[in-house]
């Protein structure tokens, strides 16, 4: 039986999520986590409400390392699109992160974004992970760049620096936290978001977050039930 973690941010997303399953679920809280176990297909499943931010995400995603040593993580929920190419509701896979608020360049000369012990400030995502959601999505998901900061981005000069800087078509506010918790204790993570606001910033959020959480639900559960099949 495969253990495997999840990091959900908001209710919503992990509403979006469940309302898909006739599954047995166990809750618990622990201190700041809401924690629900339950399994799906040959997987036992951890799932952490971790709460807004890449703090809470990275708190979360150890806690869930260190107390379940789980064999992987999965990450997912909404974000913003930065291109017109990633519509509302649209899914994306998440081929690496760049956290982008992140920058020692005064003292350092290193990049605004990349941390020293990456050659890059694009952090990827477990390819192995990513090779079994493109097989199981049939490759039509686009797989995408995720900026990724404490702070919902609104402004179009943003979201055009942020595109144009580092290629990223996304962007969020937990990403970074969990993807870097992961890598510092050698946790495969794959990354999902669906899209649930463009152009239209804090405006479409607010109105279209919850249909969008809906969104990546059968990918997810399509995923945990193929793992084991797929020698993962």
């Amino acid at each position: 039986m495969k253990k495997i973690g999840m990091v959900v941010a908001l209710e919503k997303e992990l509403t979006a999520f469940l309302k898909e399953q006739t599954v047995e679920i166990k809750e618990e809280k622990s201190g700041a986590f809401h924690v629900l176990e339950f399994k799906i297909g040959e997987c036992d499943v951890v799932c952490v409400k971790s709460g807004v931010g890449e703090i809470f995400a990275a708190a979360a995603t150890q806690y869930l390392i260190s107390v379940y040593n789980p064999e992987a993580i999965i990450n997912f929920g909404i974000c913003g699109s930065l291109t017109k190419d990633l519509g509302v509701e649209k899914v994306a896979l998440v081929k690496g992160v760049v956290h982008y608020a992140f920058d020692t360049s005064a003292v350092d000369n290193i990049e605004p974004g990349r941390y020293e012990q990456f050659d890059d400030p694009i952090i990827p995502c477990d390819e192995k992970l990513l090779a079994a959601a493109r097989k199981i999505s049939g490759g039509e998901l686009p797989e995408v760049i995720c900026a990724s900061a404490d702070k919902f981005v609104a402004e179009s000069d943003e979201k055009r620096a942020l595109r144009e800087t580092y290629g990223a078509s996304v962007c969020e506010m937990e990403s970074a936290g969990v993807l870097l918790t992961c890598k510092n204790a050698g946790v495969p993570c794959l990354i999902v978001k669906a899209v649930s606001d463009g152009e239209g910033g804090a405006e479409d959020y607010v109105k279209l977050a919850r249909r969008a959480a809906g969104q990546y639900a059968g990918l997810i559960t399509k995923l945990l039930t193929d793992i084991p099949d797929m020698g993962i």
